[in-house]
C-alpha cells in the first residue's frame, strides 16, 4: 500500500511564501486562489512572544468529509490517498467547501488576473474548466504519476515531487510515502514530534506538522490543552474562524422553503384523512418545496449539470435529498388528486424524509462547527414542522367549518413552538460546551431574545386564550401561525448565512523558534479562549 503525505517542519519554515508562488505558477491558479498558503501567526504577550509560519492546504485525509458529501462523485480518493476533483462532474454546489475543516477548497465563477488586464501568460494558461466548480491542491498528482511511470521516487526526485516541496528554500516541506517505513517522511515522523490539525474530527489528515525532536527532554511534556492560549494574544489574519461565503441566502432559502413546504404538506396530508378541501394547501406546500430547490439551482456554479446531483445517493445526503424530491412531487400530486389515504400517508412520510435529509445535509458539513453538532438535527426537523404547523394554522383558522381542526392545529403549533424553543436552548448550550467560534455564539445570542418572544411567547399568548374559550379567532390564530413560521425562517437564515463560521486553524503545539522547545497551543476565536 502507498499513502502519499506531506510533512511541514514548523521550526524550519521562514514564511517566505515561495511554496505559494511555486504552486500558483505550476498549477496556473487565479490570484484569488491559493492551494498552498502559509499562515503568519504572532502569539503571546511581551516579552513571551512567538511567531510561527504554518503551511496549509488540502490535507488529503484518509477519511475525507468532502468526498462523502459530494453528490456527483466529482471528489474521489485514489488508492494512494490523494483526493482529486473531476471538473467535468462537479456542479459547483460548494457542499465540499463547507464540509472541509481545513478551508482548502475554492470556488470562483469568473477569471481573476493579477493586474487589470490579463497578461499573455495568464491568457495562455487560463483554464475555463475550473470556473464554477470546486478546486484544490492535488499534491501535484500529475508529477507523482509521471515519476512512478519513469521509476522516480516522489519526494526524492524533483521531477516526481510537488512544486511546493521542490521550491522550499528552508527544507521545511517534505513529501513521501507514509506506508513505507524507509521513506523520508517516515523517518522524519519517527525522529520528530508531530501533530495533525483538527485530528479530533477523525478525518485522518495526510499533512503532518513537526515541532521538535522526539529525544528532546524539553518536548516530553504533555501537549497543552487546545484553546489554552488566553484570548487577545493572537495577532494574525487568516487564522481565526471566518464566515463561509458560498452558502448564501439562496442556500438558506432551500432550507427555509423546504422545511416550510414539507411541514405544511405533512399536516395537510394527515388532516385530509378526515377533512376535505385541503388540497390547495398541499399544492402550496409543493410550491414551497419546489421554490427552495429552484433557489439551489440558482446558487450552484454549473446549473446545467444539476442532474448529476443524483449520482451518489450511497453517501451524499444532498443526493438523497434530490432522490427523495424526485419521488415526492409525483407521489404528493397523485395523493392530493386522488385523496387516497394510503397515498396521502406515503406522501406524508416522503415529506418527513425530505425534511430529515435537509437536516442531515447540515449535520454532515464538518467544516462548520455550528452545523455539524448533533443538536442541529432536531433543530432543523422540529423547526420545519413548526413552520409548516404555523402556516397550516394560519390557513385553516380562516374557515369557520374547520374550527375544530383549527383548535387542534393551535394546540399542536404551541407544542411545537415550545419544543423548538427548548431545542434551541439545548443547541446553544451544546455549542458553548463544544467550544464553537465566539462570533457564532455572539450572533446566536443576539437572536435569542426576539426568537423567544416572536417564536413562542407571542404565539402562545394569541393561541392559548382562543383554545381556552373554545373558539378559534381567525385573525389571532393567523398572526400566531405566521409568527411561528417567520421566526423559524429567520432562525435557519441566521444559522446558515450568519452563524456559519468555519473553525479556523488550530495548532496543538507551536515551536519557540530557534530553541526547539514546544510553545503554547493556538486555537483562535473559540469560546474557550
Amino acid at each position: 500500500m502507498t499513502r502519499w503525505v506531506m510533512v511541514a517542519d514548523l521550526e524550519r519554515c521562514v514564511g517566505c511564501q515561495t511554496c505559494t508562488a511555486a504552486c500558483r505558477h505550476a498549477n496556473a491558479t487565479s490570484p484569488a486562489v491559493q492551494w498552498r498558503k502559509v499562515l503568519d501567526i504572532e502569539a503571546g504577550t511581551y516579552p513571551n512572544v512567538s511567531r510561527i509560519f504554518v503551511p496549509v492546504g488540502c490535507q488529503h485525509c484518509a477519511d475525507p468529509p468532502c468526498m462523502h458529501v459530494c453528490p456527483t462523485t466529482a471528489t474521489r480518493q485514489r488508492a494512494d490517498g490523494i483526493v482529486t476533483i473531476d471538473y467535468d462532474l462537479c456542479i459547483g454546489c460548494a457542499y465540499c467547501e463547507v464540509a472541509c475543516p481545513y478551508q482548502a477548497r475554492f470556488l470562483i465563477h469568473e477569471p481573476h488576473f493579477a493586474y487589470d488586464a490579463a497578461t499573455q501568460n495568464e491568457i495562455e494558461r487560463l483554464d475555463s474548466d475550473r470556473f464554477g466548480v470546486a478546486q484544490k491542491c492535488t499534491f501535484c498528482s500529475d508529477r507523482v504519476d509521471f515519476g512512478i511511470e519513469n521509476a522516480l521516487t516522489p519526494g526524492v526526485d524533483p521531477r516526481a515531487t510537488p512544486a511546493c516541496v521542490n521550491s522550499c528554500i528552508a527544507d521545511a516541506l517534505h513529501f513521501g510515502d507514509a506506508d513505507d517505513p524507509n521513506s523520508n517522511v517516515s523517518r522524519l515522523l519517527r525522529e520528530q514530534r508531530s501533530f495533525r490539525m483538527h485530528a479530533e474530527l477523525g478525518t485522518d489528515p495526510g499533512f503532518h506538522y513537526l515541532y521538535g525532536k522526539t529525544n528532546d527532554p524539553e518536548n516530553e511534556l504533555d501537549a497543552p490543552a487546545p484553546g489554552s492560549l488566553p484570548g487577545g494574544q493572537l495577532r494574525t489574519r487568516g487564522v481565526e474562524p471566518s464566515r463561509q461565503q458560498h452558502w448564501d441566502w439562496k442556500a438558506a432559502g432551500n432550507f427555509i422553503c423546504g422545511g416550510m413546504g414539507s411541514g405544511l404538506f405533512l399536516f395537510t396530508a394527515v388532516a385530509s384523512l378526515r377533512y376535505r378541501g385541503l388540497a390547495p394547501l398541499g399544492l402550496v406546500a409543493l410550491g414551497l418545496v419546489g421554490l427552495g430547490l429552484f433557489l439551489v439551482l440558482l446558487k450552484i456554479g454549473r446549473p446545467f449539470r444539476s442532474i448529476y446531483v443524483l449520482r451518489q445517493p450511497q453517501r451524499s445526503w444532498m443526493a438523497r435529498e434530490a432522490w427523495v424530491a424526485a419521488f415526492f412531487f409525483p407521489l404528493a400530486g397523485l395523493a392530493l388528486w386522488s385523496q387516497a389515504p394510503a397515498l396521502l400517508m406515503a406522501a406524508a412520510a416522503t415529506a418527513a424524509l425530505f425534511l430529515c435529509s435537509q437536516a442531515m445535509i447540515l449535520k454532515e458539513a464538518k467544516g462548520i462547527p455550528a452545523w455539524r453538532l448533533f443538536w442541529v438535527l432536531p433543530l432543523v426537523i422540529v423547526t420545519g414542522l413548526a413552520e409548516g404547523g404555523g402556516l397550516f394554522l394560519a390557513a385553516v383558522a380562516q374557515t369557520a367549518a374547520l374550527d375544530p381542526l383549527a383548535q387542534l392545529a393551535g394546540i399542536i403549533a404551541v407544542a411545537l413552538a415550545a419544543l423548538r424553543a427548548w431545542i434551541w436552548r439545548s443547541y446553544q448550550a451544546a455549542l458553548e460546551a463544544e467550544g464553537a467560534p465566539t462570533r457564532t455564539l455572539a450572533i446566536l445570542h443576539d437572536f435569542r431574545s426576539w426568537f423567544f418572544v416572536g417564536g413562542f411567547a407571542m404565539p402562545s399568548a394569541l393561541i392559548i386564550p382562543g383554545i381556552t374559550m373554545g373558539t378559534a379567532p381567525g385573525v389571532l390564530f393567523a398572526i400566531a401561525g405566521v409568527c411561528i413560521a417567520v421566526t423559524g425562517a429567520a432562525l435557519k437564515f441566521i444559522v446558515v448565512t450568519r452563524a456559519g463560521f468555519n473553525q479556523g486553524f488550530a495548532l496543538v503545539h507551536t515551536p519557540v523558534r530557534g530553541v526547539g522547545i514546544a510553545g503554547p497551543a493556538v486555537k483562535p476565536g473559540w469560546s474557550r479562549l
